[in-house]
């Protein structure tokens, strides 16, 4: 079997399950939600809306604002192609097709590689929910409380185009996990204790404790944010930290998690015999 062929028969698994709309829906209602919350609280405090002395002191100045609830999109919602990602390759595990799978492709390169061309079309799939649910929403709040929204700016569709780039990552990553990790319950319960608490409470404390911070950044979540170049948890300040890698570092960076997984799942469970 070609790759194509490898490629078209995965995708054929995932739109004849109902996994894949189910998240696309949480994924567009959750970043679309946070979005225009978050616009609508900055916007508000931007522009002194909401009165008093916090008007004198927005959290982000109205030049920061797009770029930052725009990056909602992958700030928040990376969890759910990395998900989809490990979902691709566990549930052949769990659901014993991987014996059919290897029957019609038994190159098993071939047969990995045709779940990480579905997996770029997942990503792309899913950073085009994500995106429309971001910028939609936060550009028509910003917009209501009369902040430039920046959507004619060159600079505006090269974030979301690094949004869409980091979408497709993430699935490489989750695609290594699933491959390295057999279980799907131990997969999917690893990637959400990582990247909802573990992660996150590491990045805090980098951010209090000297040295730390060189050693977080480099950490997935952080590599994401770096690549896209913009995020409500590094940006609060109105720029870019200091100290802040090229958003291409990032992106190398995300690759070497992706082929560090990819390569010790082939190595480990993907030669193995299934049954």
């Amino acid at each position: 079997m070609t790759l194509a062929n490898a490629t078209r028969s995965e995708l054929t698994k995932q739109f004849t399950t109902s996994m894949w709309w189910i998240l696309g829906i949480v994924l567009f209602l959750y970043v679309g939600a946070t979005a225009a919350g978050l616009a609508a609280t900055f916007g508000a405090l931007a522009n002194g809306s909401l009165g008093g002395e916090a008007s004198n002191t927005p959290a982000l100045p109205a030049a920061a604002l797009p770029p930052v609830i725009y990056s909602i999109a992958t700030a928040v919602g990376y969890v759910f192609p990395l998900l989809i990602g490990t979902l691709l390759v566990t549930g052949e595990f769990r659901h014993k097709t991987l014996t059919p799978t290897f029957l019609a492709t038994p190159r098993r390169g071939i047969a990995l590689g045709g779940k990480l061309v579905a997996g770029a079309v997942m990503g792309t799939l899913y950073a085009g929910l994500a995106l429309v649910a971001a910028v939609g929403s936060g550009a028509a709040l910003l917009a209501l409380f009369g902040i430039d929204t920046q959507l004619t700016e060159p600079a505006t569709w090269a974030l979301i185009g690094r949004m869409a780039l980091a979408f497709v990552l993430w699935v490489f990553i989750g695609v290594g996990v699933g491959t390295l990790v057999r279980n799907q319950i131990a997969a999917v319960v690893g990637v959400l204790a990582f990247t909802q608490f573990i992660e996150p409470i590491l990045r805090t404390v980098g951010g209090f404790v000297d040295g730390v911070s060189n050693i977080t950044r480099l950490l997935p979540g952080a590599s994401s944010d770096t690549l896209v170049g913009a995020s409500i948890y590094t940006n609060l300040g109105g720029q870019a930290p200091q100290g802040a890698l090229e958003w291409w570092v990032g992106g190398l960076l995300m690759l070497g998690y992706a082929a560090v997984f990819l390569v010790a799942g082939w190595l480990v469970s993907w030669r193995r015999d299934v049954s």
